[in-house]
């Protein structure tokens, strides 16, 4: 039974998901209300037997408890190339809108890109891979006239025509390209990054660029503020003359408290990937100081290896913010925030044949599912869950992802005139 099934019960998944189908194609976003826990038949509908909970591992104030389908069953692995993967391998390519020459339409008769201006919150992607590319929200883009930071998952099927990728500004102030070619957050995949999830929740849920420019500098400014790594001086050091948090985050400084709050997750990551296979994880629910945050699940063991370093050094960096503590939660907590039944109203988007993205709101917490309709890799691909920081939504129109966002122009002084002298 799938996570869909257990959200809606079976009968109640298959007719929802019809209307979705028919609707979405229509208008592309739909908001549905949710009947709660009750399907169609008017039966309960059936309980989360899909994933269980295991003992957590700890690193530092971060507790990270992995997630196992029921059965064991881990997926096969993943016919997806990763966005890291493809910028290596130069078989996806990222550029600014207005570098985009002539008119080109998608193969499904799609909205089409035209040539314009640069665009604060759109990139143009194309995937030359002979695999479909998976994204993921909070995935870091570094390059153009400023770094970026994906604001949703989604699927570009292999060879498609060049798409508008939605991306929200992670680095305010800077608008002068400083390399023509786009890459991922880092060269080495060992220091591959992802925001932390206070950034991720902004892109995602508030879909807002004021408030995502907020949380990069309120990240920053908790990092600098951390203590330094263990054994070291604990004198925080000043952030680094830098907006961009991609680029903070890879300073030697921040780098290195990212590291040590990582440390036993990354020293002995191959003898836990291990452990891990064995026991057919497919994700892991997120605990700082105390408090369940957040949860990433994929459709197999493979592709959570593939994120594994990226995830853990952003959970490591949300680790370092000051927050209250709390008593260390349970297997059983995690496991009834991961079941914490989805209510109210819901959002679905995508493309036709290639990918549906919903969007399950309720009390406190909010739901996020890709799922893949391509032939050869049918099924929900990852699923994102996590705590709301605040309970209401938190939208500006001006930062609707669907727009862009205007740049203020640098404030400069006026430079101050002498006045003409007497005649003599």
């Amino acid at each position: 039974m799938s996570y869909l099934d257990t959200l809606f019960g079976r009968r109640s998944r298959t007719v929802a998901i019809g209307l979705l189908f028919v609707v979405v194609a229509v208008c592309g976003v739909v908001w549905l209300p949710r009947a709660g826990s009750v399907s169609a038949a008017g039966s309960p509908a059936e309980t989360n037997d899909t994933y269980r909970v295991l003992p957590p591992i700890e690193s530092g104030n971060l507790l990270l408890f992995p997630v196992v389908r029921t059965g064991g069953k881990s997926g096969a692995s993943a016919p997806f190339v990763t966005l890291d993967e493809g910028l290596k391998n130069g078989a996806v390519e990222v550029t600014e809108a207005g570098k985009v020459r002539g008119l080109v339409r998608n193969r499904d008769n799609g909205p089409a890109i035209i040539a314009r201006g640069d665009q604060v919150n759109t990139l143009v992607l194309v995937n030359n891979s002979s695999k479909p590319l998976l994204l993921l929200a909070g995935e870091i883009v570094t390059g153009g006239k400023q770094d970026r930071v994906i604001a949703k998952d989604r699927i570009v099927p292999p060879g498609s025509d060049p798409i508008d990728l939605s991306v929200f500004c992670i680095e305010p102030g800077r608008w002068v390209e400083s390399s023509a070619v786009f890459g991922a957050s880092a060269k080495a995949p060992v220091a591959s990054f992802m925001v932390q999830p206070r950034v991720r929740e902004e892109a995602m849920v508030a879909k807002d660029q004021q408030q995502v420019w907020n949380s990069v500098h309120g990240s920053i400014a908790a990092v600098a503020a951390a203590p330094g790594p263990s054994g070291g001086p604990m004198i925080a050091a000043p952030p680094p003359a830098t907006t961009s948090y991609a680029k903070a985050m890879q300073s030697d400084d921040f780098k290195a408290k990212v590291d040590d709050a990582a440390a036993p997750l990354m020293k002995s990551r191959e003898e836990i990937m291990a452990q891990l296979r064995k026991e057919g994880a497919v994700g892991v629910v997120v605990a700082v100081r105390g408090e369940i945050v957040w949860a990433d699940l994929f459709s197999s063991t493979d592709l959570l290896s593939r994120y594994w370093t990226k995830l853990v050094r952003s959970y490591a960096a949300e680790s370092l913010a000051s927050a209250d503590t709390h008593p260390a939660p349970t297997v059983s907590d995690a496991q009834r925030f991961l079941e914490t039944p989805t209510g109210g109203t819901e959002t679905s988007e995508g493309t036709v044949g290639v990918y549906r993205y919903l969007e399950l709101k309720s009390n406190g917490t909010e739901t996020f599912v890709l799922e893949s309709l391509l032939p050869d890799a049918k099924g929900e691909v990852h699923m994102s869950k996590l705590k709301l920081r605040d309970t209401e939504r938190r939208v500006h129109p001006m930062g609707s992802i669907h727009g862009p966002i205007p740049i203020r122009p640098p404030v400069i002084p006026p430079v101050p005139v002498e006045p003409p002298s007497a005649p003599q």
